[in-house]
């Protein structure tokens, strides 16, 4: 059976996924005897286009790479009512995230869960901000709300624990959940401070121009809250995850680290005591003998305090067209592999 797949948000994850279902189509055919066409593509920037039978991947690409609109397959319909209306049975939601309100990517995944069409989404707004609703009417219409890449890209950190994992009881997550501060915490350490270091993670475009999300924690927030709600099974806001960035951090705080022998990371934390479960982001300093203490530059650690297997450290990218495409697919092969043996 063909997979016939929505994307909602054309940009650098959307992108990134096409490049690797182009790249590895006969390799997953043969694995996995996974075939897709790829028949709606909502984006803001581009157009709203639909085929039922597949559009023009490739042309599509073109005119995007180059900022041009889409010119074939165009629809009048809007995003809610082409998620609605189109033959698609995944919806892939991979629009900006907002972890204030979830923005338009709520009516996105409610429109394609109240229709019976899976969810793939590497968007952190539906996941943080309204994961016991998405899941229950996901659940009520048979279909999946699937969320790996809102958590660390592509490295496996949800399906770790879904998988791997099972049957070990998590007490406790701490990790770094940032790339752009463990980069420039990395920095800070070569003897550069805050304001010199934020610039030059800017013009690498580690840093957006308003980087507010990343040096203040609340991209760490938003992820915390995921990991307590979805590994721990709590039900905490993200207003409950208590947060503060590495903007304070000063070349004196550096010294004192390293007198200690320790360094500085933004750790975001998940730990559940006497049945209740917490969430923190805040800068630490983490001895330089654990596991953490080695991850820098823009790399992405989590460490899992479990009662059979002690602390399991994963460690991978946490960002990246490329790797946040990956989790996108490993999703989409998780639907595909559970229709196959139904």
């Amino acid at each position: 059976m063909k997979n016939k797949l929505a994307l909602i948000g054309f940009g650098t994850v959307g992108k990134g996924l096409c490049e690797i279902l182009k790249m590895k189509q006969a390799y997953l055919n043969k694995k996995y005897g996974f075939d897709y066409s790829i028949v709606a593509v909502a984006d803001f920037a581009y157009g709203n286009v639909y085929n039922p039978d597949g559009l023009d991947i490739d042309q599509m690409m073109k005119e995007a790479n180059a900022k041009k609109k889409f010119t074939k397959d165009l629809t009048n319909l809007d995003t809610v009512s082409l998620i609605k209306t189109c033959n698609a049975d995944i919806v892939c939601e991979l629009t900006y995230t907002d972890l204030t309100t979830g923005g338009a990517a709520i009516d996105h995944c409610k429109a394609a869960l109240s229709t019976g069409k899976h969810i793939v989404t590497s968007n952190k707004g539906p996941a943080a901000l309204f994961y016991p609703e998405m899941k229950k009417i996901a659940d009520d219409h048979g279909v999946k709300f699937m969320i790996e890449g809102t958590v660390v890209a592509g490295t496996p950190i949800i399906n770790l624990t879904d998988g791997p994992l099972a049957g070990c009881e998590i007490s406790k997550i701490r990790g770094i959940l940032n790339g752009t501060t463990n980069y420039m915490l990395t920095e800070m350490e070569k003897g550069m401070d805050y304001a010199e270091v934020l610039k030059i993670a800017q013009e690498l475009g580690y840093a957006e121009a308003d980087p507010t999300g990343d040096v203040e924690g609340y991209d760490a927030r938003g992820k915390v809250t995921i990991l307590a709600n979805i590994v721990m099974g709590a039900s905490i806001k993200i207003s409950d995850v208590s947060c503060k960035g590495i903007t304070k951090i000063s070349k004196a705080d550096i010294a004192a680290a390293k007198a200690k022998n320790a360094r500085w990371k933004l750790i975001g934390s998940v730990e559940k005591k006497d049945g209740k479960v917490f969430g923190s982001v805040a800068p630490e300093m983490i001895d330089l003998s654990h596991p953490l203490a080695g991850v820098m530059g823009a790399t992405n650690a989590l460490t899992f305090t479990t009662d059979l297997m002690g602390d399991i450290t994963i460690v991978g990218p946490g960002a990246g067209k490329i790797q946040t495409g990956f989790a996108i697919l490993t999703d989409i092969l998780a639907i595909h592999r559970s229709k196959k043996c139904c």
